[in-house]
């Protein structure tokens, strides 16, 4: 007959160590650290970003022409009205090519009117339209309103006046000029008067012109893109007589030699390429750092921190894009 074993003889409980000798460190509470990828795996994961970020370029265009550019439109026109009629309450709105650079001192030398500065307000009931009016055609000053051809009269004086307009893009204000018929009016008011016009017809490139205005008499033509949204076929002008009564013209300073080729109708600003190119870079090196992250923190983590600053960029690079584009698309 056996004894049952003594105390010294009952076998010990297994250390925690020894239980799960396959347990990982993870498991038992230890911080775990990430594997070390290679160099290809980088280098893989770098194109496939630059390859997704190039797609949300695309698209982001896509979204900011046909969306977004009309908040932006909104936005500017909102804020051109306010200093506009700050301008006419005071009686500071420029009426000719050049401007005083202090109105309050005798004598004060006069300066060229700077590009984007808010000159009137365009009304055509027949196509909805009531837009305030900038000075310059350039497609940075398009994208905020109508803008006035610099080397011709304002709208309302003796003379030729021009007001380009985009017909799409930035809230496409022109967008319905073609609708109109001669013998529809608009007004334009101005810093010197209430000008009333009334439609004489519309043309395209080839139709002939209508014989100039009479001496002492006042003509408005409005031109903007002819053809398919975004993709422009012509130049559509609507040559418009003054029925109200002219206003004297001060000298006129400027001459077609003195605009920028950006100015011109289905003008493109090609200075657009260097702020694309500095943007261009800097998304580069956003890509390399989603790659660097994505490894050393993981995957949604580093597309956590990247989609804000990506977002601001892509809608900024948009922006300048658009400014390749015929200023009147």
């Amino acid at each position: 007959m056996t004894s049952a074993p003594t105390a010294s003889e009952t076998p010990s409980a297994p250390s925690p160590a020894t239980q799960h000798p396959e347990r990982s460190p993870a498991a038992s509470g230890a911080p775990r650290r990430r594997q070390s990828v290679s160099t290809e795996t980088l280098v893989r994961r770098g194109i496939g970003s630059a390859f997704l970020i190039l797609a949300l370029c695309l698209l982001s265009f896509v979204v900011w022409v046909v969306f977004l550019s009309q908040l932006h439109y909104d936005r500017a026109q909102h804020s051109a009205y306010d200093a506009l009629r700050i301008s006419l309450a005071q009686g500071t709105v420029p009426v000719g090519p050049t401007q005083l650079v202090n109105p309050n001192v005798v004598n004060s030398p006069t300066v060229p009117v700077p590009l984007g500065t808010p000159l009137a307000v365009l009304s055509i009931p027949p196509i909805g339209l009531h837009a305030v009016v900038l000075q310059g055609t350039t497609g940075s000053v398009l994208e905020n309103g109508p803008g006035h051809l610099r080397d011709t009269q304002m709208p309302g004086q003796v003379g030729i006046s021009v007001i380009m307009g985009r017909r799409a893009a930035y809230g496409g204000p022109f967008a319905k000029l073609s609708t109109l018929n001669p013998g529809d009016t608009f007004t334009v008011i101005t810093g010197q008067t209430t000008a009333q016009f009334k439609v004489l017809d519309l043309r395209r490139g080839g139709d002939p012109s209508p014989p100039p205005p009479a001496a002492g008499q006042s003509r408005l033509i409005l031109v903007t893109a002819d053809g398919t949204p975004f993709a422009p076929t012509g130049i559509l002008y609507v040559d418009a007589d003054l029925t109200s009564k002219p206003q004297p013209a001060p000298p006129m300073t400027l001459s077609p030699a003195d605009l920028a080729p950006s100015e011109n109708a289905m003008g493109t600003e090609s200075q657009a390429w260097l702020p694309i190119v500095f943007w261009g870079q800097l998304m580069l090196l956003i890509t390399l750092g989603l790659s660097w992250a994505w490894n050393a923190w993981g995957k949604w983590q580093a597309w956590a921190i990247a989609i804000p600053a990506l977002g601001y960029l892509v809608f900024t690079v948009s922006d300048q894009v658009t400014r390749l584009l015929p200023n009147l698309t």
